[in-house]
């Protein structure tokens, strides 16, 4: 990596950078370059807070703001800003809605509430893995409570397009009060950010420099050479290429691997630090977890195991893009079977991104949470292309709901989505993921689409402050940290996407639906040769082919929990869609347990805001519940509860505390009328 080994103070916490040195035959796995370790005392700080401790997560008030510079962050200040925001953005951190009660670092593995901070001492080893070329970033975490004759290691893949320490709430927080050492990857698709303007770039540990100072440790470059470069920032001046974005390695087909490589790190790690022969794949659990992309990722992983290291799966709303196989249908109660079930995440995600705008107009959506942003102008030009066919804005926006439902998307994501759009979900999952799949390069400015901060709606250099922090701030994918997504063709010059137009940018999304389906989303024709969008088709087809999973478990056992209500990984195409692939490929032999709850949604932490937090429940409860089962399966072999739809009852108007009563759990003799059936050919979801 060409890091300048170094050791030094930085508060009471002493880090040395140095390469671990393998224990000679011992250790089955290398480390795959230089080894930054960091000790962590569990007094002033650790490896789940940050020294925040329980207070400090939950406090709304930033650790940025006790920045000795700003402009300046340290490598640990970036860590603690860094665990801060993606500890929030994966659960409520609120007391009303479960934190310090039902999860949150003062809540021990047996679910016993304490007074305590949860500071968690232990030691911290990142290394780059650049297989294939681009630096994935892994990272192993080995609390002192870690029992060598009770080992295990928990996988922790960041979820979406975060960080290293995008699963530090989830899987992180579980393994960690289990004893566990806990295997994270931020999977090549995490917070790596190229200011091409001023040619700055983010270091492994988040400091922003100069690429000439980062040489080969920057977490991520753009393939520009220095007079595509030069060219690009004339015309375009102000904008960032994103890892996920514009690496052009389509990250999401390397996801199972990079989940491997860091469960071989943790080996590597593991046995050197407890020496020659102690610990082997023999006498060390390992299961394979996280949520969302980081989910589907461990999911690939297990599917991917050659080498058999992985014992089982517990994961929550993965984000799994199974094969379609047409032999058997999904129904949910007394709905009609549905038969297109498994469509890709480009397909779904760019449809939602078409018509969500308009729908959140209709009058049945209203009253959902955060609905900011009804577009009747969007209504319109849909109208004007043939798309809507109603007269009456209100029609059209009931038909622009209806077209996203027949789809296949539940009705009870109808009342999430608004939100999702106010907060530039689908628009965001859909630039960078057409632009991931197709292997695009920042210069081609797929679809007139660009990334760069904004200032009064036009494109502006990020604020020094804003730059400098980035990497603790940042979800990895635009709009996010100052970062947003920008019309390049909008009238009167580029502007921020979603009001650069009175229609939010239909161009543009109906763009990014054609080259995601491989034809005209408005005529419904196939692309012509000379129509530049059909190259651009056939990369993001071939690259959805790289990534769609296989549905065989190998007889691992597996949980999936995933709520209902899932605006961004709709159950049919995801977890439904996989647990019905998987058993109609392993039959009796299926591993596989699913849960679905009723009244959760994708984004937990959403439910601090005011409407949410009243109609929804935390899917992150049955993420641990899930947990618990697997590990209580592989080490004590109590049998797995049976799929099942669990029913949780909303906190209801000003939601009130949240209690048990609300969530209840996962039954090992569900009622007959909630449990989930698969026979040959055909899904049963209860009501």
């Amino acid at each position: 990596m060409g890091m300048i080994e170094r050791a030094a103070w930085l508060g009471a916490v002493f880090v040395t950078s140095a390469a671990i040195a393998a224990t000679p035959g011992a250790d089955a796995f290398a480390a795959p370059g230089t080894v930054i370790h960091n000790r962590y005392d569990g007094v002033t700080n650790d490896l789940l807070t940050a020294g925040l401790g329980k207070s400090g997560l939950g406090s709304p008030v930033s650790p940025a703001t006790t920045f000795a510079d700003p402009l300046k962050p340290t490598a640990e200040e970036l860590r603690k800003l860094a665990i801060y925001n993606n500890y929030r953005a994966l659960v409520d951190p609120t007391a009303a809605g479960g934190y310090g009660t039902l999860y949150g670092p003062n809540v021990r593995a047996d679910g016993t509430i304490t007074t305590s901070e949860g500071l968690i001492a232990g030691d911290e080893y990142i290394v780059f893995d650049s297989d294939g070329g681009k630096n994935v970033t892994l990272m192993v975490q080995a609390p002192d409570s870690f029992d060598p004759k009770n080992a295990c290691i928990v996988t922790a893949p960041s979820s979406g397009s975060r960080g290293i320490y995008g699963a530090i709430a989830t899987a992180g927080e579980w393994a960690l009060k289990h004893n566990c050492a806990v295997a994270y990857t931020d999977k090549g698709s995490g917070t790596g950010a190229d200011d091409l303007q001023n040619g700055i770039v983010n270091l492994i540990r988040g400091e922003a420099v100069p690429v000439a100072q980062a040489g080969d440790d920057a977490i991520f470059q753009a393939e520009l050479s220095p007079s595509q470069l030069a060219d690009f920032n004339a015309q375009w001046p102000n904008r960032f290429a994103f890892k996920h974005a514009h690496s052009r390695q389509n990250p999401e087909k390397d996801w199972g691997k990079n989940v491997l490589a860091s469960i071989r790190f943790a080996f590597h790690v593991l046995a050197s630090k407890y020496g020659n022969g102690v610990i082997s794949k023999r006498n060390t659990l390992v299961i394979a977890s996280s949520v969302s992309n980081g989910g589907g990722a461990s999911v690939r992983a297990v599917e991917q195991d050659t080498e058999h290291l992985i014992d089982g799966v517990a994961v929550g709303e993965p984000n799994v893009n199974p094969v379609f196989l047409p032999v058997f249908t999904i129904q949910q109660g007394a709905s009609a079977p549905l038969r297109n079930h498994s469509r890709p995440l480009i397909d779904y995600i760019t449809l939602v991104n078409v018509f969500q705008g308009c729908a959140n107009a209709a009058p049945a959506n209203k009253t959902a949470p955060f609905n900011l942003l009804p577009s009747p102008a969007r209504c319109a030009s849909l109208k004007s292309l043939g798309l809507l066919r109603a007269a009456t804005t209100d029609d059209q926006a009931t038909e622009a709901q209806k077209i996203i439902n027949d789809f296949g998307i539940l009705a009870e994501q109808n009342l999430v989505q608004p939100g999702y759009w106010a907060f530039d979900v689908s628009r965001s999952i859909s630039v960078t993921y057409a632009n991931a799949y197709g292997r695009v390069s920042v210069a081609d400015n797929l679809c007139a689409f660009s990334l760069g901060a904004t200032s009064l709606g036009k494109p502006a250099p990020l604020p020094a402050v804003s730059e400098a922090q980035l990497f603790g701030t940042s979800n990895g994918i635009p709009t996010t940290a100052g970062v947003d997504i920008v019309n390049n063709a909008a009238p009167g010059g580029p502007a921020k996407d979603a009001i650069s137009t009175p229609d939010q940018n239909l161009t543009g999304a109906l763009c990014l639906r054609s080259v995601g389906i491989g034809k005209d989303a408005v005529t419904g024709v196939s692309f012509g040769t000379p129509d530049p969008r059909r190259a651009f088709a056939r990369r993001i087809s071939d690259g959805v082919e790289e990534i769609l999973a296989n549905g065989r478990l190998n007889r691992v056992p597996a949980v999936f929990v995933t709520g209902r209500n899932d605006g961004i990984l709709p159950p049919n195409f995801a977890s439904r869609a996989y647990y019905g692939l998987n058993k109609t490929l392993e039959g009796a032999n299926s591993p596989l347990r699913y849960y679905e709850i009723t009244n959760a949604h994708h984004l937990d932490t959403l439910n601090q805001i005011q409407g949410y937090g009243a109609l929804f429940n935390p899917l992150h409860r049955y993420y641990i519940q899930a947990l618990d089962l697997m590990y209580d399966h592989l080490k004590n072999k109590r049998p797995l509860p049976p799929s099942q739809v669990v029913r949780t009852t909303p906190r209801g108007p000003g939601a009130p505390p949240i209690t048990l009563a609300n969530v209840p759990p996962i039954l090992q003799a569900p009622a007959a009328g909630n449990l989930i059936a698969f026979t040959p050919g055909h899904l049963f979801i209860p009501e």
